[in-house]
């Protein structure tokens, strides 16, 4: 274990598979999609149809506040990040929320998409080694709502068969999904009990190649995925699973795989779990990062789903079909956004 580590010591999620995890560590691991024809607006007109959505009528503060009180796990004011899409504006979402929760007020509000929660985990994580806190609150949360709907649907970013297939022959695109969570994270040295998981590693790289496309050599996020390995002190050799960004369209699966190349983790079991809960846009690094800490817990892989064949540009030892049983020691969750911003979070098992 790295001596810079940060104790995991809660996390809650909340998915298109319902405001529990029991389902999305079921069905979702087993690549069982919950993306559906959308229902909370309408889509005449679109491209695509579907998305994966809670059920009911969800408010972005009320579920951010509940993930928020079951990841704290009852402790008094803790300072928060906040990584989230509302359409009333971040700022009165974190007022609200910093009001409702008690937390020691909203450090920080993220909005960078794709890469916003697990930006948060970084500073977080940093905020905790340097000493400036002893433990350190991360919520994000994102709804499907019709602006964003509209505008990855007029880009032809949205699959039009309504499933995400990444790193697969056919893939059309992404799908977007609920995604709503919060982590506790808490200085090894006060940390009560045995933490769910560590985060031993983490990075930031940029590659500033195109506002949208991702630069196709991988070198962006090969350089936050290096960096965080040489944080933690691990080599590549010693991760046993990649919880992929894997979007599911044509550039990004390409480049996120030439970058798994260039740091030696193209052999090493890999998946995109948002082939299940659709791409939860600034929550997706929060999401998939629980998702990833539940399966170093649990020692089971989860599918990647929407698997049609075999791309030659995309050749990875892809978990499909069923569910992988392992116990890795170190597992790594990536993400990449527009702009050409990548990160890289390394998780060790407790």
């Amino acid at each position: 274990m790295a001596d810079a580590a940060v104790a995991v010591t809660g996390m809650a999620a909340r998915t298109a598979f319902g405001r529990d995890e029991i389902a999305l560590l079921g069905d979702a691991f087993a690549g069982v999609p919950a993306f559906a024809p959308v229902t909370r607006f309408g889509t005449d007109g679109r491209r695509t149809t579907h998305a994966a959505t809670l059920a009911g009528d969800p408010v972005l503060a009320d579920e951010l506040v509940a993930v928020i009180e079951e990841a704290r796990g009852g402790l008094p004011s803790v300072p928060l990040l906040l990584a989230a899409h509302a359409d009333a504006g971040n700022a009165a979402l974190a007022a609200e929320v910093a009001t409702r929760t008690g937390v020691s007020g909203v450090a920080r509000v993220y909005t960078g998409a794709c890469v916003a929660a697990s930006s948060a985990l970084a500073d977080a994580a940093t905020m905790i080694v340097t000493g400036r806190c002893d433990r350190v609150l991360v919520a994000a949360g994102y709804l499907v709502e019709p602006a964003t709907f509209a505008m990855f649907d007029a880009g032809r970013a949205l699959a039009r068969d309504g499933r995400v297939r990444p790193f697969s022959a056919g893939r059309q695109g992404m799908v977007l999904g609920d995604g709503v969570a919060a982590v506790l994270l808490e200085s090894t040295s006060v940390a009560t009990g045995r933490p769910l998981a560590r985060l031993a590693g983490w990075a930031r790289g940029g590659d500033a190649y195109h506002v949208c496309k991702p630069k196709p050599d991988g070198t962006g996020l090969a350089r936050a995925i290096g960096t965080a390995l040489s944080r933690a002190g691990v080599t590549a050799a010693e991760v046993g699973y990649v919880n992929a960004n894997g979007t599911g369209t044509e550039f990004n699966d390409a480049a996120e795989v030439a970058a798994l190349r260039l740091v030696g983790l193209d052999s090493v079991p890999v998946s995109s779990t948002k082939s299940t809960h659709g791409h939860a846009l600034e929550a997706s690094g929060l999401v998939e990062f629980v998702v990833t800490a539940h399966a170093l817990r649990s020692g089971t892989l989860p599918v990647n789903s929407g698997y049609l064949g075999a791309d030659p540009e995309c050749a990875l030892d892809l978990v499909i079909d069923q569910p992988r049983f392992t116990r890795p020691d170190y597992a790594l969750t990536v993400n990449a956004a527009f702009g050409g911003a990548n990160t890289a979070l390394l998780l060790e098992a407790a």
